[in-house]
């Protein structure tokens, strides 16, 4: 099995775990990221009050919208994002080693490789799962009590049986609507500011591998072993951190752009493309409009990312324990 499989596969595992564990923090952040209360007449919910107030008029289990397309789209953007990068990653040494070779530089990737291997692998993952982040946020955003005004005018029981029964909306409903919409190209909203976005996983791996690599040259100083679990779940964290404290306006105008379009006659509603959304959030909502729901995104990302981090190490360290143990095996069998 190659080096690259066991990283794509590793970081896939490690991808929905983190997945499971941060998902309603994601639902509720899509959510504060698409409000748009221009007149800024209601009060704005925090993190543990707008969780609570999607479960108690909506139910738990809307926390969990969108979930199983996204274990997909997590699943499959990360083992493409860590299978492209570990190639691209190899190349990157092996053209080190021959600049050193020609007595050029150490030997070893610099920050500016770093950084290029990861926006090559985030421009791959980006075009190939759009499509799945499209579906998500539609769902995750789909809310039981969008059509409240009309339960006013219906008998107090089947106002009961309206707020508590939500329309069918699974994924098969998403992709018929967006297509209908949109048609093909529909799945690929807000796929510019996505593009743009590789630069989050860029910085946030760049930085990682900074720390890591300066952890292990401490940590063999010290005559000590490869980083504890614990370790690389704080340089996981610290990284997305800075990460999304950079980027997180794009992540905003690319949910606007994701979810559904509002209908009615107001157009300060309704985005054209990613210069239409970032205008007019400018021209009604101000700066402020681009960082709705940061807090709740730094909480569930940091977590998510230092999850991954340190599932993703302890698989990749436990599959090339095994595949070693496997080759000691291997040559023991063979006769004298």
């Amino acid at each position: 099995m190659s080096d690259a499989l066991i990283n794509g596969l590793a970081g896939a595992g490690g991808g929905i775990i983190a997945q499971l564990i941060t998902y309603p923090l994601q639902t509720v952040n899509t959510r504060q990221q698409t409000e748009r209360d221009l007149k800024k007449e209601r009060r704005e919910l925090g993190t543990v009050e707008q969780m609570y107030q999607v479960v108690k008029q909506e139910g738990w289990e809307r926390l969990y919208g969108g979930l199983a397309p996204s274990l997909v789209g997590t699943a499959a953007s990360q083992g493409v994002y860590y299978y492209f990068y570990q190639i691209f990653r190899k190349k990157a040494e092996v053209a080190a080693l021959e600049r050193r070779k020609k007595g050029m530089g150490d030997g070893t990737v610099g920050m500016f490789s770093s950084l290029m291997v990861a926006a090559l692998s985030g421009c791959i993952n980006v075009l190939l799962t759009n499509p799945i982040w499209v579906v998500v946020t539609r769902m995750q955003t789909h809310t039981k009590i969008s059509k409240k005004s009309e339960l006013d005018t219906v008998a107090p029981d089947d106002a009961i049986l309206a707020a508590v029964e939500p329309p069918p909306y699974g994924t098969g409903h998403v992709i018929q609507e967006v297509y209908g919409e949109a048609g093909f190209w529909g799945f690929w909203k807000g796929v510019f500011p996505t593009l743009i976005m590789v630069s989050n996983p860029s910085i946030q791996f760049m930085l990682y591998e900074t720390m890591l690599k300066k952890l292990n040259k401490r940590r063999a100083l010290k005559g000590k072993s490869a980083p504890t679990a614990l370790e690389i779940f704080l340089l996981g964290a610290l990284a997305k951190l800075g990460a999304t404290v950079v980027t997180y306006p794009l992540l905003v105008v690319k949910a606007r752009l994701q979810a559904k379009q509002a209908t009615t006659g107001d157009r300060r509603h309704h985005y054209k493309g990613t210069s239409d959304a970032i205008l007019k959030m400018i021209r009604y909502e101000g700066l402020y409009g681009f960082y709705k729901g940061m807090s709740t995104k730094i909480v569930q990302s940091v977590l998510a990312a230092a999850v991954l981090f340190m599932v993703k190490e302890e698989l990749v360290r436990g599959a090339r324990f095994l595949l070693a143990g496997d080759v000691v095996d291997a040559l023991r069998s063979k006769p004298p």
